[in-house]
């Protein structure tokens, strides 16, 4: 997931591509920073969440002060990161792409059908992170990230306008209106929910065979048809796009030129998302079911929209600053890892919570829970700037981009 590339030959007809590079270093150093600091923040709300294992301790004769500082932290974790982050991660996929693609077409060369086996490929590293974490969104990314192999020689305002498609959420639209339509018209059950208890139960039950033969069944199901149920899966593929689309902006790589763009997203954004946060919350306690099922998924996914883009226009003004690239540098070479970071979260962390390993789940509350995700983000750090003070590429970064360029015959 290391954003870098370095052009393979040195011929004088490319030497203009590489000083362009070469110039776009600082903003790819930014790029690197802003995942950094997403995978961070969803390290964190993993471990509160107990990596989706909802199982917390008894309350009872609990001090008061903690059960408010649960709750207060719980709050304030999804206030700023909740389906925030992920969405900053998933843009940063699309960004990602845009890079590859646009390095083979300069090469005269179709990147397609080499990307369509990396997204393979990162389907098997999906079953692998699956068996530890029910709730794992790589399979999610390797099936959304077809959208980028369809529209990969898409014009600027083609991508645009399929993003912004994707992100109106047109199956929940479809369901709102035709519930208005449509007197006695019931919306589709939601399938993840029913799977939901069955999910928590072999979790609960401790058995570690047991639970990564589920995770990797169950778990993956429950996981893909909650997004698809739930916005995730049409707002995933726009935000792809959406990467894509910024990609070709140059919006990340010129900063100067299009700081105004910056300032003038944030501005929006901002104020977009405040009648939204209310209209989201109004509408989480509708008591029609339809209305919260649909209107309600529309505006959650709008107001997180909305916010993903506030984080990510505020990290790239503030990154002009030398300030401020001082004090997230230490979180590149903890983008770079990225995709290791990710993974090995989901396998330290099952132990960590899960009843087949310490059971922590049943032991810790959110504030406790937080602490431990903080000293497991800063193990994780560590790690990381030592293994790239020796290495160029993190362990499984060094294997997606290997098995990507492998020669088939």
């Amino acid at each position: 997931m290391n954003t870098t590339f370095i052009p393979q030959t040195k011929s004088n007809s490319n030497l203009d591509f590489e000083r362009q590079e070469t110039n776009r270093k600082p903003r790819i150093s930014m790029i690197d920073a802003l995942r950094g600091f997403a995978v961070m923040a969803i390290v964190l709300l993993h471990n509160i969440e107990h990596f989706n294992f909802y199982h917390f301790p008894d309350k009872t004769g609990q001090a008061e002060w903690l059960t408010w500082m649960d709750s207060k932290v719980w709050e304030t974790m999804f206030l700023l990161f909740g389906g925030k982050t992920y969405s900053i991660f998933a843009v940063l996929f699309g960004f990602t792409f845009y890079l590859m693609n646009h390095k083979q077409q300069s090469q005269e060369k179709d990147f397609g059908p080499r990307y369509l086996w990396r997204l393979l490929l990162l389907f098997f590293f999906a079953c692998v992170n699956a068996m530890f974490f029910a709730g794992e969104v790589l399979l999610l990314y390797s099936i959304c990230g077809i959208v980028l192999f369809i529209g990969r020689n898409w014009k600027e305002n083609t991508v645009l306008i399929a993003s912004v498609c994707l992100l109106a959420q047109p199956m929940e639209w479809y369901h709102f209106i035709m519930q208005s339509l449509t007197e006695n018209y019931t919306m589709p059950a939601k399938i993840s929910s029913s799977m939901w208890q069955g999910v928590m139960d072999y979790i609960k039950a401790g058995n570690i065979w047991e639970t990564y033969s589920q995770n990797l069944t169950k778990g993956q199901l429950w996981s893909l048809l909650w997004a698809v149920e739930n916005g995730r899966f049409t707002q995933t593929c726009g935000l792809f796009l959406l990467g894509f689309w910024l990609g070709k902006k140059q919006v990340f790589t010129q900063f100067e030129a299009n700081k105004k763009f910056w300032i003038k997203s944030l501005f929006i954004a901002f104020i977009i998302s405040v009648p939204l946060y209310f209209s989201n919350n109004f509408l989480n306690e509708h008591p029609v079911a339809n209305i919260k099922n649909s209107v309600g998924v529309i505006t959650d996914m709008w107001w997180k929209l909305s916010c993903t883009l506030v984080w990510i226009s505020l990290f790239a003004i503030l990154y002009a600053s030398p300030f401020f690239q001082k004090i997230t540098k230490p979180l590149v070479p903890y983008g770079k890892m990225s995709l290791t970071n990710y993974i090995t979260q989901s396998m330290i962390g099952g132990y960590l919570y899960y009843m087949y390993g310490l059971g922590w789940a049943a032991k810790y509350g959110v504030t406790y829970s937080l602490i431990i995700g903080i000293v497991f983000f800063l193990v994780q750090l560590g790690f990381c700037h030592l293994w790239l003070s020796r290495f160029k590429k993190g362990p499984l970064e060094w294997l997606w981009h290997k098995g990507t360029w492998a020669r088939l015959r």
